[in-house]
């Protein structure tokens, strides 16, 4: 077992993942993300994203291959060594906006602090902070089932965001907003992660959303792939260029 390289924040190697009923999620997949990067992973539905962004934070464990952290081997932790890890270090959001409705929208933002060990009052400045910038600081203080669905993925946002992680796993995070929600969302969120250093491995199947990224690695059938562009063919009738995937 080799360690990744030092200024690899997030490594992955040759992950493979097989669904309960036997179909392959991941065939091989090897990566790394550098610190401060936002990392898009992109591809069709069904083709592994939340698949991969499971297996690197630890929300499902490896079944072959090795994923690390900061140097730290991932794969070979336990149950709780995982979910403190991603207690601590970690950011999630999902692509369906969950929230607790026994909870305000800004206690279900300070919510992860609070688990922390954050005191009541800084975790309730943190979140009330980034609820502003998503534009819905005046539903702090409502029920998540008196917001919209877009407003509730905000507060969502918002609740990743709070505890400053060192890496944030977004799981189309923008699929239940407007083109124009969606936009001013991904601004905020790209910012915030350059402004504070915060790593992003991001799971889009939207060239627009994966345009905001540093980078992008493409998925198909859970494979890495590159696009290869053939050159022009002879203009010959009945014939066409093409592209394709590797």
């Amino acid at each position: 077992m080799v360690a990744p390289p030092d200024n690899d924040v997030l490594w992955a190697r040759a992950l493979h993942f097989t669904h309960n009923d036997g179909s392959p999620a991941l065939s091989g997949v090897s990566l790394g993300v550098r610190e401060g990067e936002i990392l898009a992973v992109g591809g069709p539905r069904g083709s592994g994203k939340t698949t991969l962004l499971q297996c690197l934070s630890g929300l499902v464990p490896v079944r072959r291959g090795e994923v690390w952290f900061n140097s730290v081997p991932v794969h070979t932790m336990g149950p709780l060594g995982r979910e403190r890890l991603r207690r601590d270090r970690f950011g999630w959001i999902d692509p369906a906006p969950v929230l607790l409705p026994e909870l305000n929208v800004w206690e279900n933002a300070a919510l992860p602090l609070m688990l922390r060990g954050t005191s009541r009052r800084r975790a309730k400045t943190a979140a009330l902070e980034w609820l502003e910038r998503l534009d819905i600081g005046d539903k702090a203080r409502r029920r998540p089932h008196e917001l919209v669905r877009a407003e509730r993925q905000r507060a969502c946002i918002a609740r990743a965001l709070a505890p400053a992680p060192s890496v944030l796993f977004a799981d189309e995070p923008t699929a239940p907003l407007h083109r124009a929600d969606r936009a001013h969302v991904l601004r905020t969120l790209t910012t915030a992660a350059r402004s504070h250093g915060i790593t992003v491995v991001l799971a889009t199947h939207d060239a627009d959303t994966a345009a905001l990224a540093d980078r992008t690695v493409s998925l198909l059938d859970g494979r890495r792939v590159n696009t290869v562009h053939l050159p022009p063919a002879p203009e010959t009738e009945g014939r066409a260029t093409c592209s394709l995937s590797v």
